[in-house]
């Protein structure tokens, strides 16, 4: 009589430790793949980015975070620029964001700013000369080749520029040049 084998299979790995950041951008190409360097099988996050179809407002940003299946123990950001938005509608979007429990990075005057300072200190930026001096850096960068390879070396540099620069912390955010996507970064590194 012919011996009958067992059958061993294996659980697909629970991953129900890893922290979840949902992160709701502005910008539909930039920042998704910046944030999406984070993901990977090893690592003990996830990011789930909620990017734009099209240019939208501080506000809508917020409203499709709002509609995410967002858990207790995520981690709720929105990601957005300066750009022209005025003030008060952008301090209503962060006492929003406050309200629901979620966090905002605002990057002044765009996310390439973030990046840039990555390579540089960002002295002397303006909304004009960020992406030509980005491209000194990245001579291949656009919205849709971000060049992830040659920006992840640079992270810790670019906290630490982005944290003097944040001198006082803003409590809200950056009213001059500078950004607070540091304060994300650093958490999806922890």
């Amino acid at each position: 009589m012919a011996k009958k084998r067992r059958s061993f299979s294996r659980k697909a790995p629970d991953r129900s430790y890893r922290k979840r950041f949902v992160i709701a951008t502005e910008g539909k190409e930039t920042e998704p793949q910046y944030f999406s360097m984070f993901n990977s099988k090893r690592s003990t996050i996830q990011v789930m980015v909620l990017k734009s179809k099209q240019k939208t407002s501080s506000g809508q940003v917020l409203d499709r975070l709002k509609k995410a299946d967002i858990g207790k123990k995520d981690s709720a950001w929105i990601v957005i620029d300066r750009d022209t938005w005025e003030k008060q509608e952008l301090d209503q979007v962060f006492d929003s964001c406050k309200a629901q429990g979620y966090k905002m990075a605002l990057s002044n005057p765009m996310f390439e700013y973030w990046i840039l300072l990555h390579f540089e200190d960002g002295n002397g930026v303006n909304t004009g000369n960020v992406k030509k001096r980005l491209t000194i850096q990245l001579p291949h960068f656009s919205k849709s080749n971000v060049e992830i390879h040659k920006i992840k070396p640079g992270i810790d540099e670019a906290i630490r520029r982005a944290e003097r620069k944040d001198n006082p912390p803003c409590e809200k955010w950056p009213l001059t040049t500078g950004t607070t996507v540091y304060r994300l970064v650093k958490e999806l590194q922890e």
